[in-house]
């Protein structure tokens, strides 16, 4: 790539099952001037997600041969409009390419959080990803002191915010679901979870069982499957469930597992099992400002991210978060 050129990802085909290498392309073209009312933006980081899998087998996000969307944090080169000007740090939805063109309605300046506070942050814990954990645990699931919670997929970008929010919201015992091993330890070791296990050991509602043999309060589920129906068995009554994904069946829409068994134990034990969309509640934004930006800057609140560095490693950063490589949230540092 020169200076006077960009490079876009794009979807070229759609997957049957794990997604490959062969579905993407990297195509260069000229660096686009801003128009009237636009602003060029150089890329900085760039998130790979969870949905993005999901996006991938319909045209209702992405569409094949146009560029990818995904969220972005990057900086204003050149602007035609006044409410973007070069310098400004912004997040967008342009991702996916080294460089974007984005209207003011289509960005969001990233305010000067002073020293302590990385850029990684906008995209992790203060992004969309922190604040649907943030959304999850104080306004679905309502998570109030001292109450004991589980986080399934826990050491990935959600799960780790979880739990470290949970934490600093004064959660009781806190367990997590994982993949492997090392995961389990991460969790323990320095997330700060009471107790964790890997899902591939036994049944999860076994395994979540002797993770928390007295019960729980809430749960922030976003796999699906055995998953919910391990969190629904551990319950107490009038326990909450706040659902924020189903990476379980991600890779086989048209087959997902099953529905939970115990469904009917929502009745039984007055439980409420609640969905929700991240962007629906940006509101809640200052609210995680105001709870992790203090302790970020004092350094009593670590960030959990795994970073990839190159933007011609993005479609490698993606297919290692499906695999569950990454430790909290993944990022390409472009």
């Amino acid at each position: 790539m020169t200076n006077d050129s960009m490079i876009t990802v794009r979807q070229t085909a759609r997957p049957a099952g794990f997604p490959t290498p062969d579905l993407f392309s990297f195509t260069e073209e000229p660096l686009p001037a801003p128009r009237p009312g636009t602003a060029l933006v150089e890329n900085l980081q760039l998130s790979v997600d969870p949905y993005h899998r999901e996006a991938m087998d319909t045209d209702e996000l992405w569409t094949l041969g146009a560029p990818m969307e995904g969220r972005a944090l990057g900086r204003v080169l050149d602007s035609r409009d006044p409410a973007l000007r070069p310098g400004d740090l912004v997040l967008h939805r342009k991702g996916w390419r080294t460089h974007a063109l984005v209207a003011p309605d289509e960005a969001r300046r990233v305010p000067d959080l002073g020293p302590g506070v990385p850029l990684a942050a906008h995209l992790s814990l203060l992004g969309g990803t922190g604040l649907s954990a943030y959304v999850g645990l104080t306004r679905i699931a309502r998570l109030q002191p001292g109450e004991d919670l589980f986080v399934s997929a826990a050491a990935g970008g959600v799960g780790t915010a979880a739990g470290r929010l949970a934490r600093l919201l004064g959660a009781g015992r806190l367990v997590g679901s994982a993949g492997s091993a090392r995961k389990v330890a991460y969790l323990t070791e320095e997330v700060g979870f009471d107790a964790a296990f890997d899902y591939h050991d036994g049944p999860v509602a076994e395994l979540l069982a002797k993770a928390a043999p007295d019960g729980l309060d809430a749960a922030l589920e976003g796999v699906g499957g055995e998953h919910l129906e391990a969190a629904i068995g551990a319950l107490r009554e009038y326990g909450r469930i706040a659902w924020v994904g189903a990476v379980g069946q991600y890779h086989a829409l048209s087959t997902p597992p099953p529905a939970p068994r115990n469904l009917f134990d929502l009745v039984g034990k007055s439980i409420r099992l609640e969905g929700f969309l991240v962007r629906n509640h940006t509101d809640a934004l200052e609210e995680l400002y105001d709870l992790a930006v203090p302790r970020l800057r004092d350094g009593s609140l670590p960030l959990d991210v795994t970073v990839t560095e190159g933007f011609g490693h993005v479609v490698d950063a993606f297919l290692g978060m499906l695999r569950g490589e990454n430790l909290g949230k993944a990022l390409v540092a472009v």
